[in-house]
């Protein structure tokens, strides 16, 4: 997939930062190459399958260039230790339990479509059905 989808945080409607440290800890030993000039990380996974992903603000982190089971298990490792959502444009806003929605702003909450995703599987499947 080529779009680009992100890992976002909200509580009350409103973005809250990330916890970079952990975000680094789950896809550091992922990582392929990286350019910290930009913020840019190459992961792949055990079974080859890569993506680029920017950890270019404290409450946001862009994942482009992505596919594969291995890529979505990894999303839902990010998302887990996060406590995050994954917002994809045009698609699902993702979150790991219904109770989770009253967080999102109003315009993903009301106006988007809301799916629970918990595993890689589950992402993937609400991707592609979007």
């Amino acid at each position: 997939m080529s779009s680009d989808i992100f890992v976002c945080r909200f509580e009350n409607g409103e973005t809250t930062p990330l916890d970079m440290r952990a975000a680094h800890e789950v896809l550091d030993p992922f990582a392929v190459a990286r350019d910290p000039r930009t913020n840019f990380l190459q992961v792949r996974t055990a079974e080859s399958e890569e993506a680029g992903v920017f950890v270019s603000s404290p409450d946001n982190i862009t994942f482009n260039r992505f596919g594969g089971g291995g890529i979505m298990d990894l999303l839902a490792v990010l998302l887990r230790r996060l406590d995050a959502v994954l917002v994809v444009p045009g698609g699902p806003t993702m979150i790991q339990r219904d109770e989770d929605r009253g967080h999102l702003p109003a315009a993903l909450r009301d106006e988007g479509l809301v799916v629970v995703a918990r595993t890689g599987a589950e992402i993937d499947r609400a991707i592609r059905a979007s």
